[in-house]
């Protein structure tokens, strides 16, 4: 590689990286103005420090059961209440959070990075690679993701590191399809042709250009996959395929609660209900508003 085809790569390089980091600065300047997204990233860091910093206020004990203090209502010590088994709502429903967090988080950085690495080396190697790759992801994703899930989580004993892997797994289908149009998009790019022309290496292009330059397309679907995890976690729970107690989550919340419907127990519904409307919600509304600022037709598939 002679000095003149270093120098020519480099400054179209840098000019790229110009390039990224203003639109970047204009995406934030475009969030910001969004004020229902705003709003909703206010909502997830309130969720977040509710969930993992409130215990460290709030101390209940969430092992032991104390059944003489089963479904006692709201009161003065106990803002919530219990639940059938005395545990302290409260608490309950910040240790709840926890794992509900937790899992969606770990299943969507799962389902990203696959999905991710799968369409962008597809997109990018193109021909009967890509149509190989893909015509397995179009295979999987003609299986109901319910009885994939239903069959892993009842093959595999359920915890938060074996959900994250479940949900995460049966996820990645479609950030694999979102980032394979961007490879196709990209690779056709002067400074992916540049990059070919001087003899760099195809991982080192799909990592530093291919992925790079879908970083906006990412993060609005990282969005999308952390509130359908949610939602496919709570669904496991109330299947009663959720973690055994006296670990829980929202939706083994909601599933006991909704027991003692008609008892007019209110407490022990409501609050885990609102919390998972109220986050699917401000992540759904953070993701619309990550699309916007980007500029892409949609993030969600």
């Amino acid at each position: 590689m002679s000095l003149e085809n270093v120098t020519v790569l480099g400054a179209e390089e840098t000019a790229g990286a110009d390039t990224a980091q203003s639109a970047g600065r204009l995406a934030l300047a475009a969030f910001t103005r969004n004020r229902l997204a705003a709003a909703g990233l206010v909502v997830i860091v309130a969720l977040l420090l509710f969930s993992f910093a409130g215990p460290l206020l709030y101390h209940t004990d969430q092992i032991h059961t104390r059944l003489a203090l089963e479904t006692m209502p709201p009161g003065t010590g106990r803002p919530l209440g219990t639940d059938s088994v005395g545990y302290d709502e409260l608490g309950r429903l910040m240790a709840g959070g926890q794992t509900t967090l937790e899992v969606a988080f770990g299943a969507a950085v799962v389902a990203v990075i696959l999905g991710v690495l799968w369409g962008a080396v597809a997109g990018y190697v193109g021909g009967f690679v890509d149509g190989l790759m893909m015509r397995i992801v179009d295979a999987l994703l003609a299986i109901p993701a319910i009885l994939l899930l239903l069959f892993l989580a009842t093959v595999f004993r359920p915890s938060v590191p074996m959900l994250i892997i479940v949900v995460g797994v049966t996820a990645w289908l479609v950030p694999a399809r979102l980032i394979r149009a961007e490879a196709l998009s990209l690779r056709g790019r002067e400074y992916v042709l540049a990059a070919k022309t001087m003899g760099v290496r195809g991982p080192t292009i799909i990592f530093r250009h291919i992925i790079t330059n879908s970083i906006g397309t990412i993060m609005v679907n990282a969005t999308f996959q952390i509130a359908d995890a949610i939602l496919v976690v709570a669904a496991l729970s109330f299947l009663g395929l959720g973690i055994a107690p006296p670990a829980t989550n929202w939706g083994a919340m909601l599933s006991d609660g909704l027991n003692y419907t008609y008892s007019g127990y209110w407490w022990l519904t409501y609050p885990p209900g609102i919390a998972i409307v109220l986050t699917v919600l401000a992540f759904n509304v953070v993701g619309d508003g990550l699309r916007d600022a980007f500029g892409l037709d949609s993030g969600h598939g």
